[in-house]
């Protein structure tokens, strides 16, 4: 329950020096150095604990916990401070609260984790050659961004810090899009585009689809994610229509699910 009354109007130097009479002789150093250093972020020994933000703590919690390997352990030090302060009434809320740092989860399991398999990703050789050098330009644009993150968060004023926040959205869109590229890069199937001609469609065929219903008949090329251009018939095979023709020859009929239903096609032809 929130504690909305403030018994004491004491300042941050008065709260520290009073917290650490209470501590043993060999917890006090580092409790004493971590708490000076959030007093500092603060604004200084002069400001008063009542005014004290929980907002303003979560984010100097979240910065330390960014830029100091030790980060966990230190704002443990600074946990203790005001969980002290709101016993004593010298705070509205628990700012302790705020206080929360990202734990490493452990795996409980004693076998190798079964991985779950990966649905191939087929592309040309210069395809997977043009993700590759996609991915190293963004592994190099994160560190860029991750030292903008570091030059930003000097600043203790996180409330009005515009440029340490577009540079943390910005390292969100990277980190997710890299992932992106490297799990294609893990899955990638090249192909053969020497292989033998033969009767069954594959990646790289261009097949020709009569639509039993219709009675119209449509063209598409076969290729990777990375290559789709719908206004030139070029499908990806991991499309319900690519997947659906893939390995079947000239003459078998083929069932696509798609959103709106069902669709029946012959295949009439496959140029490889």
């Amino acid at each position: 329950m929130a504690n909305n009354s403030v018994t004491e109007n004491v300042n941050l130097g008065e709260a520290a020096d009073k917290y650490l009479t209470i501590l043993a002789d060999e917890k006090k150093n580092a409790t004493q150095q971590e708490i000076n250093n959030f007093i500092r972020w603060y604004g200084g020994r002069g400001k008063s604990f009542s005014g004290v933000q929980g907002s303003a703590v979560g984010n100097y919690a979240e910065r330390l916990s960014q830029t100091d390997a030790a980060g966990a352990q230190k704002l443990e030090l600074v946990r203790g401070f005001l969980t002290f302060a709101y016993r004593q009434h010298w705070c509205r809320e628990n700012l302790a609260v705020s206080v929360r740092t990202v734990k490493k989860s452990k795996s409980k399991t004693n076998g190798t984790k079964k991985k779950e398999k990966k649905e191939p990703t087929y592309m040309s050789q210069q395809a997977y050659g043009e993700v590759k050098v996609e991915l190293k330009t963004l592994q190099e644009k994160r560190l860029i961004v991750i030292e903008d993150i570091r030059r930003a968060a000097a600043d203790k004023d996180f409330k009005e810090n515009a440029p340490y926040h577009a540079a943390r959205e910005q390292k969100s869109l990277l980190d997710g899009k890299i992932l992106e590229l490297e799990e294609m890069l893990s899955s990638a199937v090249i192909i053969d585009e020497n292989r033998k001609i033969n009767k069954t469609v594959a990646i790289g065929d261009t097949v020709i689809l009569y639509n039993l219903v219709s009675c119209q008949e449509l063209r598409y090329t076969l290729v990777g994610p990375r290559e789709v251009k719908p206004a030139s018939g070029k499908i990806s095979t991991v499309s319900p229509v690519g997947k659906a023709v893939l390995g079947k020859s000239v003459g078998d009929t083929i069932e696509v699910t798609v959103p709106s239903g069902k669709l029946n096609f012959q295949l009439r032809n496959v140029e490889h």
